[in-house]
Protein backbone atom coordinates (compact mmCIF):
# COMPACT_ATOMS: atom_id res chain seq x y z
CA UNK A 1 0.00 0.00 0.00
CA UNK A 2 2.70 2.67 0.88
CA UNK A 3 4.10 2.35 -2.79
CA UNK A 4 0.34 3.54 -4.10
CA UNK A 5 1.10 6.94 -1.95
CA UNK A 6 2.60 9.44 -3.73
CA UNK A 7 4.02 11.65 -0.23
CA UNK A 8 2.97 11.62 3.16
CA UNK A 9 1.10 14.93 3.76
CA UNK A 10 0.60 14.67 7.31
CA UNK A 11 2.60 12.40 9.39
CA UNK A 12 1.67 10.45 12.35
CA UNK A 13 3.80 13.16 14.71
CA UNK A 14 1.16 15.80 13.68
CA UNK A 15 -1.61 13.96 13.52
CA UNK A 16 -1.07 13.55 17.18
CA UNK A 17 -0.33 17.63 17.99
CA UNK A 18 -3.54 18.52 16.01
CA UNK A 19 -6.13 15.98 17.69
CA UNK A 20 -4.05 17.06 20.98
CA UNK A 21 -4.82 20.58 20.08
CA UNK A 22 -8.61 20.13 18.99
CA UNK A 23 -9.34 18.38 21.93
CA UNK A 24 -8.12 21.00 24.31
CA UNK A 25 -10.22 23.47 22.44
CA UNK A 26 -13.11 21.55 22.72
CA UNK A 27 -12.18 20.48 26.79
CA UNK A 28 -12.22 23.80 26.95
CA UNK A 29 -15.55 25.08 24.78
CA UNK A 30 -17.88 22.48 26.58
CA UNK A 31 -16.37 22.25 29.95
CA UNK A 32 -19.81 21.89 32.12
CA UNK A 33 -22.13 20.85 28.94
CA UNK A 34 -23.43 17.76 27.82
CA UNK A 35 -21.18 16.14 24.85
CA UNK A 36 -21.99 13.71 22.21
CA UNK A 37 -19.33 13.06 20.14
CA UNK A 38 -21.39 12.08 16.55
CA UNK A 39 -18.77 10.36 14.49
CA UNK A 40 -19.80 10.00 10.86
CA UNK A 41 -18.58 6.75 9.75
CA UNK A 42 -16.62 5.61 8.42
CA UNK A 43 -13.96 7.64 7.25
CA UNK A 44 -14.09 9.58 10.82
CA UNK A 45 -13.77 6.57 13.24
CA UNK A 46 -9.97 7.10 13.34
CA UNK A 47 -10.00 10.87 14.23
CA UNK A 48 -12.65 10.12 16.77
CA UNK A 49 -10.95 6.90 18.77
CA UNK A 50 -8.23 9.57 19.30
CA UNK A 51 -9.83 12.56 19.84
CA UNK A 52 -12.40 11.19 22.49
CA UNK A 53 -9.39 9.64 24.39
CA UNK A 54 -7.16 13.19 24.85
CA UNK A 55 -10.77 15.30 25.55
CA UNK A 56 -10.56 15.72 29.44
CA UNK A 57 -14.32 16.58 30.14
CA UNK A 58 -17.11 13.51 29.97
CA UNK A 59 -18.15 13.09 26.56
CA UNK A 60 -21.04 10.56 25.07
CA UNK A 61 -20.40 9.23 21.78
CA UNK A 62 -22.79 8.03 18.97
CA UNK A 63 -22.50 6.95 15.17
CA UNK A 64 -24.21 8.03 12.10
CA UNK A 65 -23.46 6.95 8.94
CA UNK A 66 -24.10 9.11 5.59
CA UNK A 67 -23.31 8.99 1.73
CA UNK A 68 -22.67 11.83 -0.53
CA UNK A 69 -21.09 10.03 -3.34
CA UNK A 70 -21.71 8.93 -6.69
CA UNK A 71 -17.97 7.74 -7.25
CA UNK A 72 -14.89 7.16 -6.02
CA UNK A 73 -13.66 11.07 -6.66
CA UNK A 74 -16.90 13.36 -6.96
CA UNK A 75 -19.34 13.73 -4.86
CA UNK A 76 -23.27 13.39 -5.59
CA UNK A 77 -24.33 16.50 -4.14
CA UNK A 78 -27.10 14.46 -2.29
CA UNK A 79 -26.77 13.29 1.16
CA UNK A 80 -28.33 9.55 1.97
CA UNK A 81 -28.61 9.00 5.49
CA UNK A 82 -27.59 5.24 5.92
CA UNK A 83 -27.57 5.14 9.60
CA UNK A 84 -29.78 7.59 11.48
CA UNK A 85 -28.77 8.87 15.18
CA UNK A 86 -31.82 8.01 17.58
CA UNK A 87 -31.99 9.86 20.56
CA UNK A 88 -34.77 10.93 23.18
CA UNK A 89 -32.77 13.40 25.15
CA UNK A 90 -31.18 15.72 21.97
CA UNK A 91 -32.98 18.98 23.46
CA UNK A 92 -30.51 18.20 26.58
CA UNK A 93 -27.36 17.57 24.32
CA UNK A 94 -24.95 19.39 22.83
CA UNK A 95 -23.34 17.58 19.22
CA UNK A 96 -20.13 18.17 18.22
CA UNK A 97 -20.20 16.13 14.61
CA UNK A 98 -16.46 14.56 13.92
CA UNK A 99 -15.55 14.12 10.32
CA UNK A 100 -12.35 13.47 8.67
CA UNK A 101 -12.59 15.39 5.49
CA UNK A 102 -14.47 18.39 4.17
CA UNK A 103 -14.89 19.04 0.47
CA UNK A 104 -17.51 20.49 -0.83
CA UNK A 105 -19.31 21.51 2.50
CA UNK A 106 -22.82 19.82 1.84
CA UNK A 107 -22.67 16.86 3.99
CA UNK A 108 -22.07 18.67 6.79
CA UNK A 109 -23.94 21.53 6.29
CA UNK A 110 -26.83 19.51 5.66
CA UNK A 111 -26.63 17.50 8.95
CA UNK A 112 -26.03 20.51 10.89
CA UNK A 113 -29.19 21.86 9.89
CA UNK A 114 -30.79 18.31 9.96
CA UNK A 115 -29.25 17.85 13.76
CA UNK A 116 -30.85 20.93 14.94
CA UNK A 117 -34.43 20.04 13.38
CA UNK A 118 -34.35 16.86 15.24
CA UNK A 119 -34.26 19.18 18.52
CA UNK A 120 -30.49 19.34 19.42
CA UNK A 121 -29.48 21.83 21.87
CA UNK A 122 -26.32 23.03 19.81
CA UNK A 123 -24.80 21.46 17.00
CA UNK A 124 -21.20 22.02 15.44
CA UNK A 125 -18.06 20.30 13.72
CA UNK A 126 -14.91 18.94 14.02
CA UNK A 127 -13.02 18.00 11.13
CA UNK A 128 -9.45 16.72 10.39
CA UNK A 129 -9.05 17.75 7.24
CA UNK A 130 -10.36 21.06 5.12
CA UNK A 131 -10.18 21.29 1.45
CA UNK A 132 -11.60 25.19 0.57
CA UNK A 133 -10.75 24.74 -2.76
CA UNK A 134 -13.84 22.13 -3.26
CA UNK A 135 -16.05 24.24 -1.08
CA UNK A 136 -19.56 24.32 -3.42
CA UNK A 137 -21.80 25.77 -0.16
CA UNK A 138 -20.60 28.21 2.49
CA UNK A 139 -19.35 26.67 4.91
CA UNK A 140 -16.99 26.86 7.65
CA UNK A 141 -16.11 23.88 10.85
CA UNK A 142 -15.98 24.87 14.33
CA UNK A 143 -12.73 23.21 14.73
CA UNK A 144 -10.43 22.37 11.89
CA UNK A 145 -7.08 20.38 12.04
CA UNK A 146 -5.52 21.00 8.60
CA UNK A 147 -6.00 22.88 5.79
CA UNK A 148 -5.28 21.16 2.96
CA UNK A 149 -4.57 21.56 -1.12
CA UNK A 150 -6.94 19.86 -3.55
CA UNK A 151 -5.17 16.49 -3.29
CA UNK A 152 -6.67 13.00 -3.09
CA UNK A 153 -5.63 11.78 0.27
CA UNK A 154 -5.99 8.73 2.30
CA UNK A 155 -4.61 7.17 5.07
CA UNK A 156 -5.89 7.78 8.99
CA UNK A 157 -9.12 6.65 8.33
CA UNK A 158 -9.34 7.67 4.47
CA UNK A 159 -9.92 5.62 2.36
CA UNK A 160 -9.77 4.62 -1.44
CA UNK A 161 -12.11 1.77 -2.73
CA UNK A 162 -12.19 0.52 1.37
CA UNK A 163 -8.17 0.67 1.34
CA UNK A 164 -5.63 2.36 2.99
CA UNK A 165 -7.78 2.98 6.09
CA UNK A 166 -5.39 1.89 8.50
CA UNK A 167 -1.95 4.19 7.34
CA UNK A 168 -1.12 5.82 10.43
CA UNK A 169 -0.48 8.81 8.75
CA UNK A 170 -2.55 10.78 5.70
CA UNK A 171 -0.59 10.76 2.18
CA UNK A 172 -1.45 11.47 -1.29
CA UNK A 173 -2.96 8.74 -3.58
CA UNK A 174 -0.60 8.33 -6.54
CA UNK A 175 -3.78 9.36 -9.44
CA UNK A 176 -2.84 6.51 -11.52
CA UNK A 177 -4.22 4.07 -8.47
CA UNK A 178 -7.16 6.13 -8.82
CA UNK A 179 -7.76 7.20 -12.28
CA UNK A 180 -7.64 3.34 -13.80
CA UNK A 181 -11.24 2.46 -12.15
Amino acid sequence: MNNDIERVLVSEKELDEIVSRIAGQISEDYCGKRLVLLCILKGAVVFMGDLMKKVSIPVEIDFMKVSSYGNATKSSGSVNIILDLHRKDLADTDILIVEDIIDSGKTLSYLVEYLKLKGARSVRTATMLDKPERREVDFKPDYCGKTIPDEFVVGYGLDFAEKYRALPYIGILKPEVYEKQ
